[in-house]
């Protein structure tokens, strides 16, 4: 059994510590916040200790793996260290801020203790059936694409926040934090990028955020599929992402954890999974225990675990492209 931690006491931390808590491959023993009422709070919540930072947790407890639950620009970071002290680490998204993180962060597969990334989409129900489809050929040939989010995220939201919304510790807006599971969604069934191109704009919190809270790009792959991407903070609910694959025999329709395919002969098919109750908000997708298991199981077992490092390349590539021309600008209507 694995003894780990969590590191940072946030709303995500919540669901990380309900998953290790049920998995029988791990033991909960110990998490740290700089906020020390928010660290109890959890500790007490599932009966382990709580420390005000990582160093004394791991000086004293000597986890087996850490959680980071963190702020965006600590993941690298903090990351590193659990590794050079013999750690296995699985972080939160996104792994990465910026391309001088990104390369400190492909330096970690060096070590000997394994890095596992939350893109718990990979595991839906949904996203596994339509991987399958496309990769036994019955879809023929991919030719385009499109994937969109709209959800809502007021002021308060980033005012309420001492990370949010800057571009030195959130790295971006809309597409870094909400839409970067839908991007890699896009890369995980559609395969290697060829050439982006781009928009990031901020249309309704001019004053109070530094980064985009809207992002739209026409994506090309290497198989000669298109993808169109849209991605908004503005809208005023949290609707169903929307992920839509038309290939040569079938379209390919994912919304939420439904899926619906439609073939070339007019045939219909609406498969829809039943799963749990989500551990977060339903808009966030359900398969955060399939994801964290699966890591543990991966290292128990000695094999390559789905979300490693080399895996979340094309999408941290690609992401990093589509800031580059934005990274530390105000953006605008």
């Amino acid at each position: 059994m694995f003894r780990v931690a969590i590191a940072g006491c946030g709303s995500i931390a919540a669901v990380h510590a309900k998953v290790l808590d049920a998995l029988p491959e791990t033991e909960l023993i110990a998490c740290c916040d700089i906020r020390r009422e928010r660290a109890e709070a959890l500790a007490k919540a599932y009966a382990m200790r709580a420390y005000e930072n990582l160093q004394e947790l791991v000086e004293k407890e000597a986890p087996d793996a850490v959680h980071l639950c963190t702020p965006h620009m600590l993941h690298t970071p903090m990351a590193e260290y659990c590794l050079r002290h013999g750690i296995h680490v699985f972080t939160e998204k996104p792994p990465v801020i910026n391309r001088e993180q990104w390369e400190v962060f492909q330096q970690l597969e060096s070590y000997e203790k394994r890095v596992g990334i939350c893109f718990q989409n990979r595991y839906n129900a949904s996203v596994k059936e339509a991987k399958s489809i496309l990769n036994s050929g019955r879809a023929g040939k991919i030719l385009s694409a499109r994937a969109i989010l709209t959800w809502n995220r007021e002021a308060t939201y980033y005012t309420e926040s001492d990370w949010k919304g800057k571009w030195d510790t959130e790295g971006g807006g809309a597409l870094i934090n909400q839409a970067i599971h839908t991007l890699d969604l896009l890369v995980y069934l559609l395969g290697s990028v060829k050439q982006v191109q781009s928009h990031m704009c901020n249309h309704t919190l001019q004053q109070v955020i530094e980064v985009e809270d809207t992002v739209e790009a026409l994506i090309s792959f290497e198989n000669g599929a298109g993808a169109v991407f849209f991605a908004s903070n503005g809208y005023g609910a949290n609707a169903p992402v929307l992920l839509e694959i038309v290939c040569e025999n079938v379209t390919i329709r994912m919304e939420n954890e439904q899926l619906q395919l439609t073939w070339k002969d007019g045939r219909k098919e609406q498969i829809i999974e039943e799963t749990a109750t989500p551990l977060g908000k339903n808009y966030w997708g359900s398969s955060h225990y399939s994801c964290i298991q699966d890591f543990y199981r991966a290292i128990r077992e000695g094999r390559t675990y789905q979300n490693d490092i080399q895996s979340v390349k094309e999408t941290m590539e690609l992401m990093l492209h589509m800031y580059d021309p934005y990274r530390n600008k105000i953006v605008g209507d």
